[in-house]
């Protein structure tokens, strides 16, 4: 006999349409949403629901390789922006 497993559909979702950011590179979105989700656990910490939406965005958008370099920049303090 077999068992039947039932998969669960699975919902893909990116970061939005944000009109700062218009032009097909997004680079700059990417950044920004990486800066903002550490200014935002800085002010209001981990748990606070809205920066969740700047974390989902730059783990959408960013290049894994760039999220692990900056996050060591911000380890040794090297980040090249101000994150208070």
């Amino acid at each position: 006999m077999s068992e039947e497993t039932e998969t669960k559909p699975f919902k893909f979702v990116t970061a939005g349409f944000d009109a700062r950011f218009p032009n097909q590179n997004q680079t700059k979105h990417c950044w920004q949403n990486y800066v903002d989700y550490h200014k935002c656990v800085n002010a209001k910490g981990e748990d606070f629901a809205p920066c969740k939406q700047f974390y989902r965005a730059y783990r959408s958008l960013c290049p894994n390789a760039w999220v692990e370099r900056w996050d060591t920049q911000v380890e040794k303090g090297t980040f090249p922006h101000k994150l208070d």
